[in-house]
């Protein structure tokens, strides 16, 4: 097969020869005219293609100057055509002369065949492409195509003789017009092609950039070499930070909008694509561009043997003193530098393409699973537990499928683009083995086959070890995932942990977590020592055995040409093994994920009228169309997902005959909790799955004049307070106004300093319940559509906001006229107002329908006994309010901004961050710790180049000494030897630094968690959880993984730089200049690139969480942004904040290519100048030049990577300035021996306050004015006032939650003297809405195991549990029932009754209620009360903070607060015979007037 080639080669050689068969080229015009003539043709017929250009109307030959500009793009660009023009006439002169020079005479055939008609058609192509628009791009095509063919031919005539020995230009004779042409050829062929600026095409020509990115416009050569970065390199380099504004815009090609177009047709079925696997729809997206991946991949396989091959011939021309050589080693030290640019070139570009690829591929899929999320159906999901009395029916929650869709966009999404290189797999490597193969025989014959015999051998121990590393993984992330647990759920319920004085107890639990994650780091960290091992002694085994059977079976002779070439092919088969298992590794993790993908876009179920088109249901064969502008149902069911159909057990919605809903009216939907109220809203909003039970069956609710949905769980966006209102329709202040005033939320926005700018935080963290609610109320309210869904807007609110909704919103201007569908338990409160009522049963069925109310509940009668109980236990005081006032702003800044935005660190990494790992690293020794890590790092690298050295000089020994001298095993056992040291020296050094990586580990992470439990609750009112939880994991895992391999990487590169820097001085003084120069430039390039890059990965960072929470945020709100309609809003939404993202991800990537061209070229250019200066100018001997060669091309090498690594480091070291901030964050006092209280202490619940201020932040304003009072022990006292009173600020002041000013006397010693943990751990207090964490009861209940069951159930029967139970044996909670994170599995009442257990458990003397809000049942409530009553100790002293006047009426005492002051303090008796007084008029003012003053008279 060779000899063939050969003979082929030497045959075309010997044609072109001939001067005369260059007439070869003149077939080239010809074919170029025929090409051009066919497509005129086509161009000419009524069907031919418009133009490819894109311009229309520019049929004329030429115009005017300024349209040519214009159409070329600027005026570079026509002189550069013009320029070529130029050129091409100049080229044609050249020819002419020569040929009537050589051939005078007007017949002359060369006139007709020879170059002169070549030069002239490019002539005339080169002013067609100038002046005519219309065919300007293929006359440019065919123009560069002739010119760049001369080109080759010329140079292969005149440049390639040069560098034979022997060898003459063909066209010597032509003087000084031979190096004429060879210039003009060079300029036009190859410079102006590459400088000359390109024309800014659109993608969409209906839709231009406003600003064009400079990488559409910028010269070729400039995209090759990414000199258009410049601008932005240097900016970033005067400016402290390079800010996303900063930024190149986003090219129109890299447009989410744009890139949806391309690909959705190919990926969503719902817009054409077909039903196969999401991989056959990339691959169809992007085939162009793995076609050019392709071809980069197959030049850097060849790239990377211009080096050995080099090396061999000019080591080998050093051997023989140049006998028998063709080629001259100028040549070779040429290809020194080609072969490397090849390479950098073509991997750069690869790499350019495949991050594009990855940046658009990150937004399609992202955009893909929103979108396709928006289609899908929320299945409910039944309660572990018992089911939520105070809800509809089962919630539709769907937490699991929430959590897969995020998993998709985070994990899966990273996994499929990280397995975009497969061709590397299929293509690179296998190609890579082979031409190393072919390489290797060429060089050692068959020898090399037992090299390759012992590295297959040799391959099962990586792949065992992988498999073991893979168990060891598993095992470690299962430990990580335990650890990641524990904290997630510590930081969830942070506050209850500090309210409960848990913060050692909880970092004891996460300490032996992390112990125990850190143990099973160790193990994969020894297993990489050892397959970094396996895979060092794999190429070096190969390399002994094959010299070895080189020179003792076949007896052949080494030298240094062969051995030091051979060594690189080795390396670079060794590596080629070695990442084909790794990526291998990455495709199967990346097809498992593009699998789930798939699954999730063909297989989830959507709603019934979102049917897939090639899936439609049953719905679609029957005649169900309803009449025309009806809203109702005719003999319809539903349930929640099609997987229940069938389910007897699964909740059915039913109506038979006819339900029409009243239009223009209020249609009230009343029945008892679990009949299926919501659900019926939800069947109207096509939520719920249609199963028709006759053909004529239907439901209908017409959307051409919109609809408006306020859910029952009140959703906000994390927006202000107007966004959420206003839910992207226009502003018009007089409606908006009024809806303020009809929703009741004027006096709301008076407490925000920032009004409705307010923003709201994460799920509407700065607002009550009741103001959730209302907002959400207003949002439908201020919409223009005709039909509002309001869903228990009441439930939340007190009587008096509910009166005031009632009878300025729902009977007000901007509701009159339009159809409200209105759910509510508050019959008394609505019923007035129904002209249409339907009454549900608890079977999911409709009881009755009509306008009389009475009828409705009569025959109702579970409705019926829950209407008693509920107005019964009226009389609500205030809003159920989860805000702990901490929406009032506390330092006078009125900007709304009520979550602190992280910040953005600036310049490189600072000395104190990576001191903190560093100082952990080293330990009480670091001096002594870094000091023997450098010398085992650097007797590693010693080993390793002396190993070289001595291979090398083994194989001159062949030159200086007669084979039969040489003892083969001496140098293999010297080898060995050196093997052994360096072996020796890296696992020591490495499990040195393994040992101080586990210290650092334990070390930052016990110093986090030690910070985050010790810090005060205002840090925690002003940082989101999920930052908080961030910390935590992710930064943490830095911490584990790649900041300590980075460190040691960059370490171990820079010692062995050094190394390879002694050993080229060393062998050439004379370089110690360029080492210097080279590391100037190297070190200048780097300061530039990572000035840049570390704001832009910044920002990057940053860009990501805004698509992350807003794809949170819309499926949290999917059934509401579905109501409204706005699923195109946010999908718009959606896609710009993907473009905010894509715009920084794509300058970052391609930063990464401007600073690896650059070391590239640096690196080749210094390889080059020393083969250059070893070859021609210095005596070293063969052996000293193949080290030197290798040591240079290694160090170049090392350059691109250590700037690379050092960024990665110091990008990695951004988690370390986050975890170095939460260090310093504000702490509360920490424990003192001093602040020990006595061992009983407290013997009673006494408590006195004397002169109390409190405030929630050092400089903000008091909520708290200098109060006292004095509770004694065992009494019960009532607090109460309105909202902004200040009943939460004391209840946080009595446990020192906040900043606090006098004093506070428990059971007779100053709380102030006694550390925090200590005192909140003898005060218990149930909050609002207790918080619970996931597992069992009993986990919830004594959570550090300090009790026995006995004990347990005793606090559950006290509490009242069992007894709210006895009715429910099915669903009866114990110890051993689970409880789901937060307790989302119980309703608000049993969650009470826990926290209550919680708190008979704990036996504290002081407990502190911040009792439930109206959404817990009559029941409930009054056993809680009784419990509270009869079941604690007599000593036990209960302080209530009310939000019902009933459970404080039979108090001893009533506390009344008004703006932070004591207005009314005394029994209830006391204060009602006050004819003036406050508590008074709030119980004048109530409902039940008549029984709260019974209730006194009975106490």
């Amino acid at each position: 097969m060779g000899g063939l080639l050969r003979h082929l080669v030497d045959r075309i050689r010997e044609y072109l020869t001939d001067h005369d068969a260059l007439w070869f080229l003149s077939l080239l015009p010809l074919a170029s005219a025929l090409s051009l003539l066919i497509q005129s043709y086509r161009r000419a017929l009524p069907t031919a293609p418009k133009s490819q250009n894109g311009i229309e109307g520019h049929d004329e030959a030429r115009g005017s100057v300024k349209e040519l500009v214009k159409f070329h793009g600027s005026w570079a660009a026509v002189a550069f055509l013009v320029g070529r023009a130029v050129g091409c006439t100049m080229l044609f002169i050249i020819a002419a002369c020569l040929e009537l020079r050589d051939h005078p005479g007007p017949l002359a055939r060369e006139f007709i065949f020879g170059m002169i008609p070549y030069y002239f058609y490019c002539m005339v192509l080169s002013f067609g492409s100038v002046l005519n628009t219309r065919w300007q791009p293929i006359f440019s095509q065919h123009c560069l195509l002739l010119l760049f063919s001369s080109l080759l031919v010329n140079v292969y005539r005149n440049i390639w003789p040069l560098a034979i020995y022997g060898g003459v230009p063909m066209d010597i004779n032509d003087g000084i017009f031979m190096w004429g042409k060879l210039v003009l050829l060079t300029i036009t062929a190859v410079g102006i092609p590459l400088f000359s600026p390109r024309k800014y095409e659109p993608v969409n020509p209906e839709e231009p950039a406003a600003e064009v990115n400079p990488e559409q416009t910028t010269p070729l050569f400039s995209l090759m070499v990414y000199t258009f970065l410049d601008p932005l390199i240097f900016l970033a380099a005067r400016l402290p930070h390079l800010g996303h504004d900063k930024l190149f815009p986003l090219a129109d090609y890299d447009y989410s909008r744009n890139t949806t177009k391309r690909a959705f047709p190919h990926l969503d079925v719902f817009q054409g694509a077909k039903k196969r696997h999401l991989f056959f729809g990339l691959m169809r997206t992007y085939r162009y561009e793995y076609l050019v991946l392709t071809g980069m991949v197959v030049l850097q396989a060849t790239g990377n043997f211009f080096s050995p091959v080099a090396i061999r011939m000019i080591l080998d021309y050093l051997e023989t003193g140049g006998r028998d050589a063709r080629i001259k080693p100028w040549f070779w030290i040429a290809c020194l530098f080609v072969g490397p640019m090849m390479i950098s070139l073509a991997r750069q570009w690869y790499i350019f393409v495949a991050t594009r690829m990855l940046v658009h591929t990150e937004g399609l899929l992202t955009q893909l699973v929103f979108e396709h999320s928006l289609r899908i159906r929320m299945k409910a999901e039944a309660s572990d537990g018992s089911e939520n009395p105070t809800s509809e029916t089962k919630t539709v929650k769907a937490d699991n499928l929430v959590g897969k869709i995020n998993n998709l966009v985070t994990t899966d999404m990273v996994n499929v683009v990280e397995a975009r290189d497969f061709l590397f797999l299929i293509g690179y490597h296998p190609l890579q083995i082979i031409l190393s193969i072919i390489f290797l025989y060429q060089v050692l014959g068959s020898s090399s086959f037992i090299g390759l015999a012992v590295i297959l051998i040799m391959v099962p121990i990586p792949v065992f070890m992988a498999k073991l590393m893979q168990s060891v993984q598993k095992e470690r992330m299962k430990m990580t995932d335990s650890r990641v647990q524990a904290v997630t759920e510590t930081c969830n319920v942070l506050r209850m942990i500090k309210l409960f004085g848990w913060e050692s107890e909880m970092h004891g639990r996460i300490f032996i977590r992390r112990d125990e994650e850190v143990k099973w780091l160790w193990r994969r960290k020894i297993y990489e020592i050892v397959v970094a091992v396996v895979n060092y002694l794999i190429p070096t085994f190969a390399m002994l055995a094959t010299y070895a059977a080189y020179t003792l079976i076949w007896k052949e002779d080494l030298s240094a040409a062969k051995v030091f070439s051979s060594m690189s092919v080795l390396t670079l088969l060794r590596r080629s093994l070695q990442a084909s298992f790794q990526g291998l590794s990455i495709c199967v993790e990346g097809k498992v994920s593009l699998d789930r993908l798939t699954e999730f876009m063909q297989n989830t179920e959507l709603l019934d009228f979102l049917r897939r088109p090639a899936d439609l249901s049953v719905i679609g064969d029957f005649e169900n169309r309803p009449p025309s502008g009806v809203i109702g149902f005719y003999d319809a069911k539903f349930v929640w997902s099609n997987d229940s159909a069938n389910d007897e057990q699964a909740f059915t919605l039913r109506i038979d005959g006819e339900l029409l809903f009243k239009q223009g009216g209020i249609n009230l939907i009343i029945g008892p909790t679990g009949s299926g109220k919501t659900s019926l809203l939800m069947a109207l909003l096509g939520e719920m799955h249609f199963l028709p039970t006759q053909p004529n069956s239907w439901y209908n609710l017409p959307r051409e004049k919109g609809i408006a949905y306020a859910a029952q769980e009140s959703w906000v966006q994390n927006d202000t307070i107007r966004g959420n209102i206003l839910f992207g329709s226009s502003y018009d202040e007089e409606r908006y106004k009024a809806v303020l005033y009809q929703c009741g939320l004027e006096r709301d926005l008076e407490l925000f300093e920032a009004g409705d700018m307010t923003e709201v935080g994460e799920k509407g963290l700065s607002l009550s319940g009741g103001q959730k609610a209302r907002i959400t109320l207003a949002r439908a309210v201020y919409s223009n559509a005709q039909t509002l869904l309001l869903d228990d807007i009441l439930a939340a609110l007190d009587v008096h906001t509910s009166t005031w909704i009632v009878e300025r919103c729902l009977t007000g201007d901007l509701v009159k006229g339009r159809t409200v569908i209105l759910v509510t338990h508050n019959i008394a409160l609505t019923g007035h107002l129904a002209n249409f009522i339907i009454s549900m049963g608890s079977n999911g069925t409709i009881v009755s329908q009509g306008t009389d109310i009475s009828v409705a509940i009569s025959k109702n009668s579970k409705l019926a006994s829950e209407i008693q109980a509920l107005q019964e236990s009226e009389g609500n005081t205030e809003e159920a309010n989860n805000n702990k006032e901490k929406a009032i702003s506390s330092n006078g800044v009125s900007t709304g901004k009520l979550i602190i935005a992280e910040e953005i660190q600036q310049g490189h990494v600072t000395w104190k961050s990576m001191k903190l790992f560093l100082a952990s690293l080293g330990g009480n020794h670091p001096i002594l710790f870094f000091l023997a890590l450098s010398i085992g790092l650097l007797l590693t690298d010693f080993g390793m180049m002396a190993q070289t050295y001595f291979v090398g000089y083994w194989g001159s020994q062949y030159v200086e000494h007669d084979p039969s001298e040489i003892n083969p095993f001496f140098y293999l056992g010297g080898c060995f030897l050196l093997l052994v040291g360096l072996i020796s020296t890296y696992i020591l050094s490495n499990i040195l630094y393994l040992r101080g990586v586990v210290r650092a580990c334990v070390s930052i992470h016990k110093q986090l968690m030690v910070a985050i439990l010790g810090t005060t609750f205002r840090w925690l009112d002003e940082t989101p959880t999920s930052r908080i939880i961030t910390r935590c994991t992710q930064d943490i895992r830095a911490v584990d993984v790649p900041l300590p391999q980075w460190t040691l990487f960059l370490t171990d590169l820079t010692l062995s730089m050094l190394n390879k820097v002694v050993v080229i001085v060393f062998f050439s003084p004379i370089f110690l200049v360029p080492v210097v120069f080279v590391s100037i430039a190297g070190a200048w390039i780097a300061n530039f690139y990572l000035k840049a890059q570390l704001s832009v990965k910044r920002e990057m960072s940053n860009a990501k969480a805004p698509v992350l929470a807003h794809f949170g945020a819309a499926i949290t709100g999917l059934t509401s942004i579905r109501a409204y309609g706005a699923q195109d809003a946010f999908k718009r939404e959606s896609l710009k904040r993907i473009d905010f993202y894509s715009r920084v991800a794509r300058v970052s990537y391609n930063l990464n290519r401007w600073v690896a061209v650059r070391i590239d070229v640096l690196g080749a250019s210094f390889t080059t100048t020393l083969a250059a200066y070893l070859v021609y100018g210095s005596m070293t001997t063969p052996t000293g030049i193949g080290f030197s060669l290798s040591m240079a091309v290694d160090f170049c090498t090392m350059i691109l990577w250590w700037v690379r690594i050092f960024n990665d480091l110091e990008v990695q070291a951004n988690s370390l300035e986050r975890i170095q901030g939460y260090l310093e964050i504000e702490q509360e006092p920490k424990p003192k021996e001093s602040g020990s209280p006595p061992a009983a202490w407290p013997t009673s619940g006494q408590l006195r306050v004397e002169n109390l201020s409190a405030r929630y932040s050092k400089n903000g304003p008091k909520v708290l004015h200098g109060i006292s009072f004095e509770i004694q022990s065992g009494e019960r006292v009532g607090v109460v006032g309105r909202t902004g009173s200040g009943k939460s600020s004391l209840m946080l002041s009595l446990l020192r939650c906040i900043v606090v000013e006098g004093d506070v006397f428990y059971d007779g010693i100053n709380t102030k003297n006694i550390n925090l943990e200590a005192l909140r751990s003898k005060i218990t207090i149930i909050p609002q809405i207790p918080e619970l964490i996931s597992g069992t009861l009993r986990r919830n209940l004594d959570p550090f195991e300090q009790y026995d069951d006995a004990i347990l159930n005793d606090s559950l029967r006290a509490s009242g549990l069992f007894s709210l139970q006895a009715e429910d044996t099915e669903k009866r909670l114990t110890l051993d029932s689970q409880i789901s994170s937060g307790g989302s599995n119980l309703s608000v009442g049993q969650r009470q009754i826990l926290a209550l257990a919680r708190a008979m458990v704990r036996e504290s003397k002081l407990l502190v209620l911040d009792e439930a809000t109206s959404a817990i049942d009559y029941k409930t409530d009054t056993i809680i009360q009784q419990s509270l009553r009869h079941e604690l100790g007599k000593d036990v002293t209960i302080i209530t903070v009310a939000h019902r006047l009933q459970t404080i009426m039979d108090a001893d005492k009533i506390l009344v607060l008004d703006a932070g002051n004591i207005v009314e303090y005394d029994s209830p008796a006391a204060l009602l015979a006050r004819p003036s007084g406050i508590f008074r008029s709030m119980v004048d003012g109530s409902s039940d007037r008549e029984h709260l003053y019974a209730m006194v008279h009975r106490a």
